[in-house]
């Protein structure tokens, strides 16, 4: 790096308003005196976002007993002893950052190894932290990272990141991760109390994390409605040891998903039961949350230390544009305080282009009383194709000439989106700038960060035997709406575009789902033309409960069509997720199982116009992914573990339930991608 490096970066701080930690120094020991006093750095450290020669360095150092603002340096070195210490910076929190404190550290090396540490005035230091930075731009070696999603401490155990963090600490050098991206869902904002659900949630303990001190109650759940609530939420998760630990050990590439703002949250929009709750201050709380916990290079009015948002009210939201963005100017001002949207490049073979699946959305056309006739007792959690894509599509369905009824068990059902805008995750502006990224770069991957899975989920329910209820749609079942299963046009003009523009190592990592998902990226499935353009995965949650974990409690003991979601074994033996079954090869593969209990023979009568796009399910799977990739390969590894009720006694994290391996050959302009799968330890069973 060269002065006149070192002076723009500095330019470049001083207009964020950060501190800056320059790393051209020679190295050299360190001068602070330093003791360890992790109690007065509750929330640990963090690094995050990181380039060749910068990441962002985090921290929290709230103030002692005096009140005064602590006084703070961080140092960078090379080496973990500090005798090669290449930066000293001073660093200080404030009261408006909720004493949270941010380094942008420059002048590092490409693909390097640092350590980093905070200090107070009296030697007093926060714990160690371990980053990386990123390859340089034309460094063709292989990439590796995990990406994550779906963590919550109310409800269960961290051990994931145990096991990953154990995983790295003893893998070779050249074969640890370089980063993290973490696709949402890193809190849950809706709490219970221990006392609102004595008997546990499933088999499930609660855990007395947070308590909100402005919050609201919905039923049996707490919600945060402040900044100090949805500070406090963070703080509680921050101070899990598991997820303290990978914060540390690991740079972070973070995006939110709903539960960062708002389960049922859109735009700047709360939905609870029937209930709509304008809440745009709310929107621009849990925004300014999420800058202050999280080190990430995000666009907001203020600066890189200090989080500006604009002064908001709680105005209905009546008027919405063409896109379905709602116009009134609080909205529009909630949802701009923070853009989390970005593109990051780690060497020749990787840029991970995030979007954001839910500041920009339309409302989820399942999540309305309007589509209650869509649903069905006898086949819970799905709908009928046929319907999702007129819903889906609205008033440009059939080029502009939508049904004004949808044939449906017998019955004409009301299209009530007939008049509506078609649904949109990414809204215009947002979209406009996916498109433009995925087109001008160079990288040999362009590894889309997701956050909602992308694959389709269906069955084919119409193939039922006669005895068991009598499907209700004329072909296929499909998940509904709720993520980009049920987009299913603007996905379509998503693999479009990576289509018409020759677009190659198209591939997409996703969370949310709380399961493990493989296959390949198509806008159509049969009856229509399969041509996949892409490679896709999902990862299961960090500890989130799953699907089948809620069916096997919450499905009705009589519902006929009971097994072919969850099956309880024989002599009370636990139970199957069939769901992996009914999705991956179709209910006859099911139903032989459940009268033979032969997966072969099973998977013999496989209907192999369900899911020509799918490799893997696993509806109910825990733990991460690893991705590898290289210049002629992208290879993802599902690490699952057991369902995370309680915390692993053992430093590894505990057992693992399987690994398994999906390797992508990169494929040129034209030709049709392809999956190799390989398990390498235990038995996925029916998720194959």
């Amino acid at each position: 790096m060269t002065s006149l490096d070192r002076r723009r970066f500095i330019a470049t701080a001083t207009a964020l308003g950060a501190s800056a930690a320059w790393g051209g120094a020679r190295a050299a020991p360190s001068k602070l005196r330093y003791t360890e006093r992790r109690d007065l750095f509750p929330e640990g450290v963090a690094s995050g976002d990181p380039q060749p020669d910068s990441v962002i360095l985090w921290t929290r150092r709230p103030p002692g007993a005096d009140g005064a603002a602590p006084r703070l340096k961080v140092e960078v070195s090379e080496d973990e002893g500090f005798q090669r210490v290449i930066a000293t910076a001073p660093a200080a929190g404030t009261a408006g950052s909720d004493w949270t404190v941010r380094v942008m550290a420059g002048g590092l090396k490409p693909s390097r190894e640092y350590f980093y540490r905070f200090v107070g005035a009296d030697g007093a230091g926060s714990r160690i932290g371990r980053t990386m930075t990123a390859p340089a731009l034309d460094d063709p070696r292989e990439v590796r990272f995990a990406f994550v999603s779906c963590q919550n401490v109310n409800q269960g155990a961290q051990n994931a990141w145990r096991r990953m963090i154990w995983e790295d600490e003893r893998a070779r050098a050249d074969q640890r991760l370089d980063f993290v991206i973490h696709l949402g869902d890193f809190i849950y904002e809706i709490v219970w109390y221990p006392e609102d659900r004595p008997q546990g949630m499933y088999d499930r303990r609660i855990r007395d994390t947070v308590r909100y001190k402005d919050g609201k109650k919905f039923q049996d759940l707490h919600l945060p409605t402040s900044l100090d609530d949805y500070r406090a939420v963070y703080k509680a998760y921050l101070r899990d040891p598991d997820i303290q630990d990978a914060r540390a050990r690991f740079a972070f590439v973070n995006m939110w998903d709903n539960h960062e703002f708002s389960w049922r949250g859109y735009q700047g929009i709360e939905k609870f039961g029937k209930e709509v709750v304008w809440a745009q201050t709310r929107k621009v709380a849990a925004n300014q949350a999420w800058f202050e916990y999280q080190p990430a290079r995000v666009k907001q009015a203020g600066t890189l230390q200090q989080f500006e948002g604009p002064k908001v009210a709680d105005v209905p939201v009546t008027a919405f544009d063409a896109e379905g963005f709602g116009l009134e100017p609080n909205n529009k001002a909630a949802v701009e305080s923070l853009t989390g949207y970005r593109a990051l490049r780690f060497g020749k073979n990787v840029e991970v282009i995030l979007t954001d699946q839910h500041s920009y959305r339309t409302e989820d056309p399942f999540d309305t009383p309007e589509a209650n006739p869509f649903g069905f007792r006898d086949f819970p959690a799905f709908s009928a194709c046929e319907a999702t894509e007129v819903l889906d599509a609205g008033r440009a369905y059939d080029g502009g000439k939508p049904p004004a009824t949808i044939p449906l068990g017998g019955k004409d059902v009301a299209n009530f989106r007939k008049d509506g805008p078609p649904v949109t995750m990414l809204g215009a502006k947002q979209k406009a700038w996916f498109f433009e990224t995925l087109k001008a770069s160079k990288a040999t991957w362009k590894v889309w960060g997701a956050t909602n899975g992308t694959l389709e989920l269906r069955a084919d329910f119409q193939n039922l035997p006669a005895g068991m209820p009598k499907w209700p749609g004329a072909g296929y079942a499909d998940g509904g709406g709720g993520d980009w299963s049920g987009c299913l046009r603007e996905r379509a003009e998503v693999y479009d575009f990576v289509r018409d523009h020759g677009v190659t190592g198209f591939a997409t990592v996703a969370g949310d789902r709380h399961s493990f998902w493989a296959g390949l990226s198509a806008k159509a499935l049969p009856p229509k033309a399969f041509e996949p353009v892409g490679i896709a995965f999902i990862t299961g949650s960090i500890s989130a409960p799953g699907i089948p974990e809620a069916f096997e409690h919450n499905l009705p003991k009589d519902l006929p069509t009971r097994s072919l979601y969850v099956h309880e074994r024989p002599g009370g033996d636990g139970s199957d997720a069939t769901m992996n079954m009914t999705l991956r090869h179709g209910v006859r593969s099911t139903l032989e199982y459940l009268q033979s209990g032969d997966v072969v023979k099973a998977r013999a009568l496989s209907n192999p116009d369900l899911s020509p796009h799918l490799s893997f399910v696993d509806m109910g799977g825990h733990g991460y992914a690893v991705v590898r990739a290289s210049t002629g390969a992208f290879e993802t590894e599902f690490v699952c573990i057991p369902r995370p009720l309680e915390r692993a006694a053992t430093p590894d994290g505990g057992p693992l339930r399987y690994r398994v391996v999906h390797r992508a050959p990169l494929w040129k302009a034209g030709e049709a991608p392809r999956l190799e799968q390989r398990v390498l330890e235990g038995d996925p069973k029916l998720s194959i």
